[in-house]
């Protein structure tokens, strides 16, 4: 409905902000990563919006690009998901930190976000498999990442930390698969 706000910032309360269109103020909540590139107070500001509609909220969202929004858009379509939580995991992250995260499938990245346990990062990274990132050209990369995601996984669950996993993947040679890089990961770490 209402698709682009253009005016002048009147008040920034994070994560909200006004923005006054010809003397109508508009209340936008926006992702800190919008929030920090806002122009000063007084200064014209331009946001891609999503409008959503409660029984009982009616509440503007805004983004400094189409990306941000376009991601906002995925998220919120994930069931158990709401614009708030959208809202966090774009605030904890950029739109190519977490293409990166879904395409590597690695969980503990967006765990890290506040408000996002294990099973919420879980069906993130499941229901955003293939629908984030086309655009970076990450499918490019997407085999290697897959198998090293795996293998980081695998190092996770076998209790070591995320540090020593990290260390032990950038020492595999590329193209590991996910059994190979498992059993070199571990000859790595024993030593």
């Amino acid at each position: 409905m209402i698709g682009r706000l253009s005016g002048l910032l009147a008040e920034k309360n994070p994560p909200q902000i006004l923005v006054d269109c010809q003397g109508v103020g508009y209340e936008v909540d926006v992702p800190m990563s919008t929030f920090y590139n806002l122009p000063a107070l007084g200064e014209r500001v331009q946001l891609l919006t999503h409008f959503v509609v409660r029984e009982d909220a009616q509440v503007l969202y805004g983004f400094a690009s189409a990306a941000e929004r376009a991601a906002f858009r995925q998220l919120v379509k994930i069931s158990g998901v709401g614009p708030r939580t959208a809202l966090a995991v774009l605030s904890g992250m950029s739109v190519a930190e977490l293409a990166q995260a879904v395409t590597a499938q690695q969980a503990g990245r967006l765990v890290k976000v506040p408000g996002i346990g294990k099973k919420t990062a879980e069906r993130l990274l499941l229901e955003l498999r293939g629908k984030l990132g086309a655009d970076l050209d990450a499918p490019l990369a997407a085999p290697a990442s897959d198998a090293h995601g795996d293998i980081l996984q695998a190092l996770l669950a076998l209790g070591y930390s995320e540090k020593e996993a990290g260390a032990a993947l950038k020492a595999l040679p590329p193209g590991s698969g996910v059994s190979d890089g498992i059993r070199q990961a571990l000859k790595a770490l024993a030593k």
